[in-house]
């Protein structure tokens, strides 16, 4: 079977939720990269972060080349995932979806109900559980029935550890990166914070705002600078724009006139995901991740009981200035797995998105684990 650079989706039928809702219809959709060897056993499955979608890569040695800058953009991992690259697709089959909730091809919610209107604030709580089940579908669905690694990173590496709990069996080895077993008291303040921020933009209108041609820009716009100071590290912050202005003067600028260069860049990083995403899914993506905890309804409610049937080989990174799953947290998840880890923290400036920025030495620590 050869699938290679391709997009497709997948269509399910009456798909239960853990809050008890059910959606009579779903739609994953996902990108392959590669070809699925004779026995299938060649295929890694990768989870992408909160904001992410399935375009992982490109798919081609070079995106940027004339020939390619039409048909192929840069995925977001472009630097690790591809010919040649650590995850190469010349000796893997790659599969990326996008999560259940998102909204870049998968059900959530700007798609349509029964009712023929977008979901919009009707769509109901999604977990990361939720997400895992549907990827195991895709699994039948491509027929692989073990995968060779799943990876993840940061909302990914909780889709990931999810997937292994709820079919260990279906998994020889996995890559948890920036993620926890659970999120914490200081994760679920900045996921409140990033929530009520959308919801208080009067043109939220209850989540409905599609069906009345608003949508809340501003909201989405500041839950994304809110977001986004907890991707990044303080120091890398104070050293890049320290306290300059946006726009040099002979004039001294104080108050209200004053435009900061680290103002200009949250703004900038607030303009390009309100261009591209979906206010509702923010909050439905966000609130399953506030909401992860893998010791829900698993063993005793120790994380090691959790984890037990978590025997296959993992390697497991933590950022070392991630301020948003500081390595600690990661760490706890390392030294409770019970079978082989390989634990280390990656040194960066960068902080949580480390993970995505220090291609290089994610990619050292992705290629030596692969090749075990």
């Amino acid at each position: 079977m050869v699938v290679a650079a391709q997009r497709a989706v997948l269509d399910l039928e009456d798909v239960g939720l853990d809050c008890g809702a059910m959606l009579p219809e779903v739609r994953i959709a996902y990108e392959t990269f590669g070809t699925l060897n004779a026995d299938a056993s060649n295929a890694i499955l990768i989870e992408h972060a909160l904001t992410g979608d399935s375009h992982v890569t490109s798919g081609v040695s070079d995106a940027n080349a004339n020939e390619n800058s039409t048909s192929f953009a840069p995925g977001w991992w472009e630097a690790l995932v591809g010919p040649g690259r650590a995850i190469d697709t010349n000796r893997y089959f790659v599969v990326c979806s996008n999560a259940l909730g998102g909204c870049t091809g998968s059900t959530g919610p700007t798609s349509f109900a029964p009712d023929g209107l977008p979901y919009g604030g009707r769509f109901p709580s999604v977990s990361v559980r939720d997400q895992a089940r549907v990827e195991l579908a895709l699994s039948d669905h491509l027929g692989i029935g073990v995968w060779d690694t799943v990876i993840g990173g940061s909302m990914g590496g909780a889709r990931a550890l999810e997937f292994i709990l709820l079919a260990p069996q279906r998994v020889r080895r996995a890559a948890i990166l920036a993620a926890p077993a659970y999120s914490l008291a200081d994760q679920i303040a900045w996921a409140h914070a990033q929530v009520q921020a959308i919801q208080l933009d009067p043109d939220y209108c209850g989540g409905d705002y599609l069906a009345l041609g608003r949508f809340p820009k501003a909201g989405l716009g500041l839950a994304r600078q809110i977001a986004h100071l907890t991707y990044r590290a303080d120091a890398e912050l104070n050293e890049r724009f320290e306290r300059n202005l946006q726009e040099t003067t002979d004039v001294p600028v104080y108050g209200k006139d004053a435009y900061y260069s680290i103002q200009s860049y949250l703004d900038h990083q607030a303009r390009k995901l309100v261009g591209r995403f979906d206010a509702q899914a923010y909050i439905v993506l966000t609130n399953a991740l506030r909401d992860h905890d893998i010791r829900r309804g698993r063993g005793d409610g120790s994380l090691r009981s959790a984890l037990a049937g978590a025997t296959q080989d993992f390697l497991v990174l933590s950022m070392s200035t991630d301020r948003l799953y500081p390595p600690q947290q990661v760490l706890e998840l390392a030294q409770a797995l019970p079978g082989r880890v390989d634990y280390a923290t990656i040194p960066t400036r960068a902080g949580h998105d480390g993970f995505l920025t220090e291609a290089k030495q994610v990619g050292e620590r992705l290629r030596d684990f692969l090749g075990q």
